[in-house]
């Protein structure tokens, strides 16, 4: 049914009306009368005019202007090279993407906090180098900006340690890999069509009863690159084609950068490997031969059930609303953000997607930097797919495949959207709402307490930055979680469709090793997710110490037990400094703290101001990679064998990973074991060597955490992993970091005062007024029953206030006592606010990637969006 037609339209006529709003300020109001309901405010008023960052945003991405004019001269200035802006067939070398180069820490705390000047604005450039021998991906340095006599283009070098700047890329021919992947499916095509009744289409590859092909390549050495094609039917109706694998692999042997000098070899089918295509023919017209059975499309791999009707799915569910506008404020222009106490920037980057920076809590720094570093799934089967299958996804670009997100789905009605840019192959793409920015008020409270004389509540309202990732068949929900109290969370959520294993039912095979049935010729094939975060915590100021608070049980003789008790089990806490770079895992039973502590700032009663790391909520403790010494993974995710990360903070080391490392892992470009090098973390020591710890090491340290989950899918996860059973999250706590919980100066919430003023007492004790009268205690179950009073009540309860008393600077009275502001009065709440309008969805068309030759793992460096 269409928006504006039948019920629906005579629901958005007559207009809904909940009593839910209003807007009243209680200093010494004893109930919530019922005024007339109010406007709604639908869509969050611009906020960029009334507030302003205090300073430019550093971090913030390059404007369409300046990446042209990057193009422009680095066009140029590589004229010997023939570079082009666009790729061109047969390639040539092209100026793939252009970003912000992040600014060094150390200039940017010059800026803030010293006076000292802007940073300069640099950019990061991939060239797609091809012309040479071997094909490569290169990074380059343009800068400063604007462009002017002054801007040069040097290798990027200095993040990784070793000198280089570039990878060799394996799949750089994308249209010559295509030709090769179908000509050699097509020369196949008698074999796929006796065996799995299909075979490709290269006219329509969506052909819903053809075939497609995806590589798993891997690189072992300089010249040694191999991969096994899996075919896989196209789901073409659901995008459900990982869920569709076929039990039949080839493959092919890819050690020259040109496909013309790749070879396809060995076959392997139902548990057999054939030493080519000719010897699996000939098995097939021996009598005995045993085939598989079909993995075929169909409803099953529907995400949507448009026609089920169980008890109760004739009516809407709840839904939260923001009747009065937000309460955080935001300057667009330099997306700077402040909520109750916090303030932060924000900025996004094509690899990894949206990142915190310069995060405040009430004036005093917390962190520099809050941002995705990497997301890694392993896979482990006992076919050639599954068995040495990875992907690291920033690769693919978890920026560049973050998307539009849907108005009351994704993000609540009333979210506030943002947009970011791509600049990639001589386009600027613009990526419309693909983060949004809410408040949210959880269904658990803040804190809450009953004693004898009343009943207090707090409201858990929270604050959300949002993106969603859809990088091929998985999509991820991030989040950036802030509470009132202070504590931030990272939380990652994934759903989509799994990338199954074929199932082939044969006793001389070994899937259920490796996950479960869960359709006729599908197997769930366990995996791995660790996703890792860089958080550079500054506490305080940068000058921080890592320690393990560990909760240990204890033996101690108190004079007081004697002389009935000698010694007493106990507990006690003991501190251990971390005083090396090194990688922790979650404690058993929970029984450390990880604190991050300032180095020199205490709190008034006389404790260091701290954070402690902790894993958070979702499904148990965030997990490490299962596989020991990765065979395919090599250096190039060594962040992923611990859950917790802690070094020193470097200019040279503005990451723990790198989208390159995919091309190329057993030689990564930037390898995590030369960062996690096992340096002193003690405050004013010098290393040996030098450098820039000649000074001594001065406390500024950087913690890397992992979110993620050991993955066996079930029956469930069929059509899509279910995102409450796939969340994980790391939080951030303060731990003395201030006199008290900062959150009872901002939460909402009430106090139901029964009798008295007091909150404690025992069971039958009087109150301390001594009002216990009938009269009295009528007339404040009456108030507490009744939200409208009468004038004459409330005269008469003014004429009792001075038997009330000031506690906490407020009024206390017997019945409802509201700190911060409540609600007063119903509301005209337009359907916009409960269902929001998708006819204004702006995206036409997802450029979402498959994880294959077909669709991306080439194509991610050739781009026609």
């Amino acid at each position: 049914m269409e928006r504006g037609s039948g019920k629906l339209a005579l629901c958005g006529a007559l207009v809904v009306l909940v009593f839910i709003a209003g807007l009243s300020t209680l200093s010494g109001n004893h109930f919530l009368a019922e005024p007339a309901p109010i406007s709604f405010t639908s869509a969050p008023a611009p906020t960029g005019a009334s507030f302003s960052a205090p300073k430019a945003n550093v971090w913030a991405d390059l404007g369409k202007s300046e990446a042209d004019d990057i193009v422009g001269f680095l066009v140029r200035e590589w004229a010997d090279l023939n570079v082009t802006s666009t790729p061109q067939s047969p390639p040539g070398n092209y100026i793939y993407s252009i970003e912000t180069l992040q600014p060094n820490k150390s200039d940017v705390l010059s800026y803030l906090f010293d006076g000292g000047a802007r940073p300069q604005r640099w950019a990061k450039v991939v060239l797609s180098h091809n012309t040479q021998d071997t094909p490569s991906l290169a990074y380059h340095a343009v800068g400063p900006l604007p462009v002017s006599s002054q801007t040069q283009v040097v290798p990027l070098t200095y993040p990784f340690h070793n000198g280089r700047h570039s990878v060799p890329n394996i799949i750089w021919d994308y249209v010559g890999m295509q030709e090769f992947m179908l000509t050699f499916a097509e020369n196949a095509s008698d074999i796929t069509t006796e065996l799995l009744g299909a075979k490709v289409n290269r006219e329509d590859p969506y052909d819903p009863d053809a075939l497609v092909a995806f590589p798993r390549m891997t690189r072992l050495g300089e010249d040694l690159v191999y991969g096994w094609v899996q075919f896989f039917r196209p789901g073409a109706g659901s995008s459900g084609r990982t869920l569709l694998p076929q039990g039949i692999y080839a493959r092919v042997d890819a050690g020259s950068p040109r496909t013309s000098g790749w070879t396809v070899g060995e076959w392997f089918y139902n548990g057999v490997l054939y030493q080519d295509a000719d010897e699996l023919r000939r098995a097939m017209e021996r009598p005995g031969f045993l085939r598989t059975p079909p993995n075929t499309d169909g409803s099953w791999t529907d995400t949507e059930d448009f026609d089920a009707r169980p008890h109760g799915r004739g009516l809407p569910p709840p839904v939260s609303v923001q009747p009065l506008g937000p309460r955080y404020r935001l300057d667009r222009a330099e997306r700077f953000v402040s909520w109750f106490g916090f303030e932060f920037y924000l900025a996004s980057t094509q690899a990894t997607g949206v990142g915190v920076y310069d995060i405040r809590f009430r004036g005093e720094r917390v962190m520099y930097e809050l941002s995705l570093q990497e997301a890694m799934a392993h896979y482990a089967g006992d076919d050639p797919m599954a068995g040495g299958q990875e992907f690291l996804d920033s690769f693919f670009g978890m920026g560049t495949m973050a998307f539009e997100l849907v108005p009351g789905y994704d993000c609540p009605a009333y979210a506030e959207y943002l947009s970011t840019q791509l600049h990639r192959a001589g386009r600027t793409e613009d990526l419309v709402n693909n983060i949004c920015l809410f408040e949210f008020t959880s269904d658990a409270l803040l804190s809450r307490h009953t004693a004898q004389y009343s009943v207090t509540a707090s409201r858990n309202t929270y604050l959300t930055v949002r993106s969603v990732s859809t990088v091929g068949n998985y999509d991820y929900t991030i989040d950036y979680v802030f509470y009132l109290d202070g504590a931030i969370e990272v939380k990652v959520r994934a759903s989509g469709y799994i990338y199954g294993a074929f199932y082939a039912n044969n006793p001389a095979k070994h899937e259920d090793e490796y996950g479960h049935r869960i359709h006729d010729a599908l197997s769930s094939s366990m995996h791995d997710h660790v996703i890792s975060f860089k958080a550079d915590l500054d506490v305080a100021g940068s000058a921080n110490d890592a320690v393990r608070m560990a909760v240990e049980p204890t033996t101690i003789s108190y004079p007081w037990d004697q002389p009935y008790i000698r010694e007493r089990n106990t507990m006690h806490l003991v501190e251990y400094p971390i005083t090396r770079e090194a990688g922790l895992e979650w404690p058993r039973n929970a029984g450390e703290f990880y604190l991050v502590y300032s180095a020199d700032q205490r709190n008034a009663w006389g404790e260091r101001k701290g954070y402690r790391v902790v894993s958070g909520t979702g499904m148990g403790n965030t997990p490490h990679l299962t596989i020991a010494n990765s065979t395919v993974l090599g250096d190039s995710a060594r962040w992923a064998e611990k859950d917790v990360w802690v070094v020193r903070q470097k200019d040279h080391e503005p990451r723990g990973a790198d989208p390159l490392n995919y091309l190329d892992p057993l030689n990564p470009l930037l390898d995590f074991t030369r960062i996690a090098d096992g340096e002193s973390l003690d405050r004013g020591r010098a290393e040996e060597g030098g450098g820039e710890e000649q000074g001594g090491y001065d406390g500024d340290l950087v913690l890397y955490v992992n979110v993620g989950s050991h993955h066996v899918p079930h029956s469930g996860d069929i059509p899509n992993t279910l995102m409450h059973t796939s969340a994980s999250s790391v939080m951030f706590l303060p731990h003395n970091f201030a006199d008290r919980d900062p959150s009872r100066e901002s939460v909402q919430g009430v106090r139901l005062q029964l009798k008295g003023s007091r909150s404690g007492g025992f069971a039958g004790m009087p109150p301390d007024d001594g009002t216990g009268g009938e009269d009295a205690e009528e007339e404040e179950e009456s108030g507490l029953r009744n939200r409208e009073q009468t004038s004459n009540m409330i005269d008469k309860k003014k004429a009792k206030r001075s038997d009330d008393e000031k506690e906490e600077g407020y009024s206390v009275h017997a019945g409802a006592n509201y700190f911060g502001t409540p609600y007063t009065g119903g509301l005209h709440l337009p359907l916009d606010a409960l269902e929001p309008d998708l006819r204004r969805y702006r995206t036409k068309e997802t450029r979402v990637t498959d994880l294959g030759v077909n669709g991306s793992a080439a194509g991610v460096w050739v781009t026609d969006p």
